[in-house]
């Protein structure tokens, strides 16, 4: 009952289309961006209007319907996190897209439609304002001090460690000092790269091992939640950004974004990143 294939990993001699699958990759039958057509940017006024140009792919994560990525041996989540790559790379062929987005919505109050396990993969004719935004704050640290703030971040949590929730050789997870949600965490490379898809293969296979951990540790101790996770990369552009670095950031759904929040920019978080690390290490 699903469009027709874009890309699979399945069993050797299996017809797409068919059974045999491990991954599949699908248009979304229900797309926030169609392919098809031109952009069209055109001026009301004040205002900007373009036609809604894009792609919008659902990656189906596995066939089995009760398997969530906390369950994920490192070789599956290192599949998963190669068809990323993949579809990112082949996307970047079509020159209206400027910015891809991947994501994940776990449970309904994180946004998720379809209770199978799948994650999804839009790719944008702009770079989004809070992109932008993060792009930009970034670029202003790092022509003022000639380094990279995500860079700074890691050596500062890595010396104060309190906020440390899992470090491995290549990664390190915590939970951020300006975390906006209860037991919301960053998942940042060490080495500095502003692109996920020119990440190593040993990069990959590091977050590979590292990421199902996170996601067990947060169905233990927060009994399951809904979450959305949200991988944050430089737009496709011919110059990298020196000053970004690629990153993923996990948000368990445990309160709600209410009026306060919405009318001030502001969010309410009562637990501190300090005790979610901590609850999240199992101390």
């Amino acid at each position: 009952m699903t469009p027709p294939e874009i890309a699979a990993r399945r069993q050797a001699g299996s017809a797409p289309n068919g059974s045999g699958w491990r991954m599949r990759v699908i248009p979304n039958k229900f797309p926030a961006l169609r392919v098809e057509g031109n952009l069209n940017r055109t001026g009301v006024g004040i205002y900007d209007m373009m036609n809604g140009i894009g792609a919008h792919e659902v990656i189906i994560e596995t066939p089995d319907h009760h398997k969530a990525l906390a369950d994920f041996q490192p070789p599956e989540m290192e599949e998963l996190l190669e068809v990323y790559r993949e579809r990112s790379l082949d996307l970047r062929k079509d020159q209206r897209f400027r910015y891809l987005l991947i994501f994940k919505n776990f449970g309904e109050s994180a946004g998720a439609s379809l209770a199978h396990p799948h994650s999804q993969l839009i790719a944008l004719p702009v770079v989004p304002k809070r992109v932008t935004e993060e792009l930009t704050r970034s670029e202003e640290y790092f022509e003022r001090k000639d380094r990279c703030v995500f860079c700074d971040l890691i050596r500062q949590e890595t010396e104060e460690k309190g906020r440390i929730v899992l470090e491995s050789e290549g990664m390190l997870a915590f939970a951020p000092f300006v975390s906006r949600f209860p037991f919301e965490m960053w998942v940042i490379p060490k080495e500095h790269s502003g692109d996920f898809v020119a990440s190593p293969p040993e990069l990959l296979s590091d977050l590979a091992k590292t990421l199902p951990q996170l996601l067990g540790k947060m169905r233990r101790v927060l009994h399951n939640p809904s979450y959305n996770f949200i991988l944050h990369t430089s737009p496709l552009e011919a110059a990298p950004w020196a000053g970004y670095h690629w990153h993923l950031e996990i948000m368990p759904r445990l309160t709600r974004v209410a009026g306060f929040e919405w009318g001030s920019g502001f969010y309410i978080n009562p637990t501190p990143p300090e005790l979610a690390a901590s609850f999240l290490r199992g101390d």
